[in-house]
């Protein structure tokens, strides 16, 4: 079927944090006291991510009622942060998760959009993150290159669940098997293909083994290591 629309994935895909993530809630903690380093933030953020449900009292991952529970996991039960600190600490966070100055575009995102511009797709961004994301994105001035913003913290529903990529291609106007999913994990962007869509995986980092890996239906998922890459991949496809 013929190419009608992209949808990407924004952390990993189209941004990434400076410093990471698990610097800055490492850097939050060191400030008050707490002796913690990057790496055993990271760790730390990870036993938390799993141990939390889905859903606390009705909240959804990365809603602010979750992502409080969440601090809360880290800094008090996990850091002995005491919990008069806490309330300032989860509003230095999320201010900062809001900032566009955390966030850097990786290389070739504009000339992606405007070449998907030209091929006369709809494009879109389609992404695990917390209800800030559009404000995010305007401050990135990326929102006027966009068509349609499926959130997995607005939507109740999350990658890789068939349901956040149907909604993607409702968005986008057009059939899933019409619409070209990129993101930079397999596990989660590649559930795409179980929804008829077509998958490519951008490894910005080199983390990934070879120009393809085996999708979740068995077919292959091609790779590509830039965006400049991808850009020449949408061309062909297109």
């Amino acid at each position: 079927m013929q190419l009608r629309a992209l949808s990407l994935d924004v952390g990993g895909t189209l941004v990434y944090e400076r410093p990471s993530r698990y610097a800055i809630y490492a850097e939050a903690g060191r400030a008050r006291g707490l002796q913690v380093s990057d790496e055993d933030m990271r760790e730390r953020m990870g036993r938390a991510h799993h141990g939390l449900p889905r859903e606390i009292d009705g909240a959804f991952r990365y809603s602010d009622p979750w992502f409080r529970r969440f601090i809360e996991a880290i800094y008090v039960d996990g850091l002995g942060l005491p919990r008069a600190e806490l309330a300032p600490l989860t509003a230095e966070l999320f201010e900062r998760f809001q900032d566009p100055g955390t966030f850097r575009l990786f290389p070739g995102v504009r000339e992606l959009l405007g070449a998907a511009r030209a091929l006369g797709l709809r494009v879109g961004v389609t992404s695990n993150w917390s209800a800030r994301l559009p404000q995010v994105l305007d401050a990135l001035d990326l929102s006027g290159d966009l068509d349609f913003v499926v959130c997995s913290a607005i939507e109740r529903c999350e990658k890789p669940e068939p349901r956040i990529f149907e909604l993607a291609a409702e968005r986008a106007g057009c059939e899933p098997a019409a619409v070209l999913h990129v993101g930079d994990r397999s596990d989660f962007d590649g559930a795409a293909r179980l929804v008829g869509m077509q998958v490519a995986l951008v490894d910005h980092f080199r983390k990934l083994p070879g120009d393809e890996l085996p999708g979740p239906d068995g077919q292959a998922l091609p790779v590509v290591r830039d965006l400049d890459a991808l850009r020449e991949h949408l061309q062909q496809r297109a």
